[in-house]
């Protein structure tokens, strides 16, 4: 069902995600180089983003559990094994050939007004809906079960509201201040806070907060819910159809182009010297990106998971996380060059 407060609260925390990480630490928030990363660049940084992502789960049991994701069951059968690792090498191999996912993407690349990223954009999400058509032609989703259209709004209790509020604000205040304070308390010490200072503890910190605003607004908007997802790849058929991620491109991406249009990238970020956008344009684009995105699309389509909430699924479904994550890494290994300039996705 349509959960209009819900998901425009967990939208806004996916912007602050990933705009402290930009205007901090001059890196875009690729779900899905951050996961290679740990496998072929593991550092203190990519591990404090994953902390962070971990630690939105029993900060929401202890606040607010009813927004925990709730999944399908973990496979059970061979075929459904397979099938799993079928999906993560899809998403695997096309993020990779794409340099992007809907977080690298869709979340950054858009709010950049970046060519690259609108074409990626533009070929997932309609191949994704119409993957979704054709493997689920039934459209119906556990969130859209009742004879109430799926478009009807549910909203949370008075005291749920003011609790989920309470925990966005307290997080996002603490997200924008306390890598500040790190920085001054170690600048004299360490010269932590010195930008040409790649372990500084204040981008250590910036990352740990992104990971957690990440984690909880994918909770929290129900973007980590594949039923969720699918709902809204069901539309045109309205009766099946959850609106819900049209809030996550308004309050998600909308505040982050009004926030890079008024900053810029013409100074450096808080705590280094210089922005990783990357230094491809849309006239760069070739057929392995094309067909990278159409490949994330169908994969996508057909699971409702993408490389963000597949990390949060991972954590609470280890075996799903195996054979997903296992078929993730192998796809990325057919490609042996690297995503260009920083993490695009």
């Amino acid at each position: 069902m349509f959960t209009p407060v819900e998901t425009t609260i967990g939208a806004f925390l996916l912007h602050q995600a990933t705009s402290i990480l930009l205007h901090n630490n001059g890196t875009i928030l690729g779900a899905s180089e951050y996961m290679r990363r740990v496998v072929s660049k593991p550092t203190f940084g990519v591990a404090a983003f994953f902390a962070g992502m971990i630690a939105s789960f029993p900060l929401l049991r202890l606040t607010l559990p009813e927004l925990l994701t709730r999944y399908p069951p973990s496979p059970s059968t061979s075929g459904s094994a397979v099938m799993t690792v079928a999906m993560g090498l899809l998403v695997g191999w096309g993020t990779k050939a794409a340099h992007g996912c809907t977080s690298g993407h869709m979340l950054c690349g858009l709010s950049r007004l970046s060519g690259r990223s609108a074409l990626a954009v533009a070929i997932f999400f309609p191949v994704a809906l119409t993957t979704h058509h054709l493997v689920h032609p039934s459209l119906m989703t556990s969130v859209c079960t009742s004879d109430v259209p799926c478009y009807t709004a549910t909203y949370p209790t008075q005291a749920a509201t003011t609790s989920l509020i309470a925990l966005a604000a307290v997080t996002i205040a603490s997200g924008r201040l306390i890598p500040r304070i790190v920085a001054r308390l170690t600048k004299n010490t360490k010269n932590a806070g010195d930008k040409s200072d790649d372990t500084s503890l204040a981008r250590h910190a910036t990352e740990l907060f992104a990971g957690l605003e990440f984690g909880l607004g994918l909770h929290i908007s129900q973007m980590s819910n594949p039923a969720k997802v699918a709902a809204f790849l069901s539309f045109p058929r309205l009766e099946v159809w959850d609106p819900s991620m049209m809030l996550v491109i308004a309050f998600g991406i909308l505040p982050s182009l009004l926030e890079n249009l008024s900053k810029g990238f013409s100074k450096s970020p808080r705590f280094t010297t210089k922005y990783e956008l990357g230094n491809k344009t849309f006239a760069d684009t070739d057929w392995k990106m094309v067909l990278g995105a159409a490949a994330f699309g169908v994969g996508w389509g057909m699971s409702g998971t993408c490389p963000g909430p597949a990390v949060l699924r991972s954590i609470a479904q280890p075996a799903w996380g195996l054979l997903w994550m296992g078929g993730f890494w192998l796809g990325g290994m057919f490609l042996s060059e690297e995503p260009e300039g920083g993490m695009c996705g």
